[in-house]
């Protein structure tokens, strides 16, 4: 997997999750790019996130990861493609990760997710100390 300059700077230590931390971001978000929605959802007691739509996936439901740098991932569907895995914390803020981009093909070994005032989420991940952010609305 090609690391990923995705979303994140450094945000201190978070709190453990809580199941009432988890309601304020599961559900559907817009990843503000190619019509992408990524479904967070509590796996075990922490958060994940998967790929349930982008306009690409419309055009071909059955696409696959194949711009993954890791040849033996890119037969992977995309949808239902898991992006976040073991997210902790809250109520504001969670870090976990891998995070990964199948728009990109790249990896980050470690995310970052911030609720913020207006109830969007931002997104981020680092790779050593390049890193990148993008902001989430919730769908209804």
């Amino acid at each position: 997997m090609k690391t990923l300059a995705l979303p994140v700077a450094a945000i201190g230590l978070f709190a453990a999750s809580s199941p009432a931390s988890a309601a304020d971001i599961t559900g559907i978000w817009a990843t503000g790019s190619e019509g992408g929605r990524v479904e967070i959802y509590r796996c075990g007691s922490a958060l994940c996130g998967r790929v349930v739509d982008a306009a690409r996936l419309r055009g071909n439901p059955d696409l696959r990861d194949v711009r993954n740098s890791d040849s033996k991932l890119r037969q992977r569907r995309i949808k239902g493609l898991v992006v976040l895995k073991d997210f902790t914390g809250g109520p504001d803020e969670w870090k976990g990760g891998p995070v990964y981009d199948p728009e990109t093909g790249d990896g980050a070994p470690r995310g970052y997710l911030k609720l913020l005032a207006n109830g969007k989420l931002e997104l981020k991940g680092c790779v050593a100390f390049i890193c990148r952010s993008k902001i989430w609305t919730k769908t209804r």
